[in-house]
């Protein structure tokens, strides 16, 4: 088992309070976050472009995995994760996610490559924790 983590400190009330959010690693060290960086588009971070890193790299990786069992070794793979935060009666709910695939992958098929595209969007780990949730998840892929 592998387990990894993230920290956040919050201090005040929603609106008028800020937080802080870190990384085991210390990529993100003491990261402003909070209500105006979420929803007035402040500089900062906030929890669904996060939550679009991680899928979006989730998801190259396991491409990049699902093409090495077809003997296809990718040039490059570009992954841009769009989350979609929306009003859900009293709260917020993410409904969406949608990746933008563009990769490289020299001999590859379009088809074959569809099919590889699509099954990490299915079996990628974070793909999974949209799983029985309310969010859907698209894609848009294509071989260059």
């Amino acid at each position: 088992m592998i387990n990894k983590f993230g920290t956040a400190h919050w201090e005040g009330s929603l609106q008028e309070g800020t937080g802080t959010i870190s990384t085991e690693s210390g990529v993100l060290d003491g990261v402003q976050y909070g209500f105006n960086k979420r929803f007035e588009g402040e500089p900062g971070s906030n929890p669904e472009e996060l939550v679009g890193a991680a899928h979006a790299s989730c998801y190259s990786m396991a491409l990049s995995m699902i093409l090495g069992q077809h003997d296809a070794t990718p040039e490059k793979i570009d992954t841009k994760a769009t989350v979609s935060l929306e009003k859900d009666g009293d709260g917020f709910s993410v409904t969406k996610v949608h990746l933008d695939v563009t990769a490289s992958v020299p001999g590859m098929d379009e088809s074959k490559f569809m099919e590889a595209a699509n099954a990490a969007k299915e079996g990628c780990p974070i793909s999974k924790l949209y799983k029985g949730g309310t969010a859907e998840i698209t894609m848009d892929a294509k071989l260059v």
